[in-house]
């Protein structure tokens, strides 16, 4: 198994939307690195670490599942989409999707700030200076840390 974090902005798609609909691809993301890591490496059954990015308080906000392995992104296909993709065909697809299950609601975030000051999580890519993807793979090790900071 492995683990992962992904940010969505809770404007956009929240801990509590995913909860409401149970499962959701996830869709729409436009780096190749994290189409990589989607469509190479996540597995049915890999957890998911749900962080909300770009709001007021940014953090882990609960956890999530691979629920179906990676497959074609359809929005890159919809012209009516902001995620459409004119060099993209469903002969040769350039972007990928997961979906993903709603797991846990931690009862508060674990803050962006208070996980830059734990021991042992210095080197998760998403402290790091410049870190910018919407997808991380994260160790074992990382991830029962950030478990012991719920509360």
């Amino acid at each position: 198994m492995n683990y992962w974090l992904m940010k969505s902005e809770p404007d956009v798609f929240s801990i509590d939307d995913l909860k409401k609909k149970k499962k959701s691809g996830w869709d729409g993301v436009r780096n190749y690195q994290a189409r990589n890591y989607m469509r190479d490496e996540m597995k049915i059954g890999d957890i998911v670490l749900f962080y909300h990015s770009s709001c007021e308080v940014p953090g882990v906000a609960g956890l999530a599942r691979i629920s179906r392995p990676s497959h074609p992104d359809p929005t890159q296909f919809d012209s009516n989409s902001d995620y459409f993709d004119s060099k993209a065909n469903l002969k040769n697809p350039r972007w990928f999707m997961v979906e993903v299950e709603f797991v846990e609601n931690f009862n508060k975030i674990i803050t962006l700030s208070k996980i830059k000051e734990t021991k042992g999580l210095e080197a998760m890519p998403l402290v790091q200076k410049g870190s910018r993807l919407s997808i991380n793979p994260v160790s074992l090790a990382q991830y029962q840390i950030i478990l012991t900071l719920r509360e």
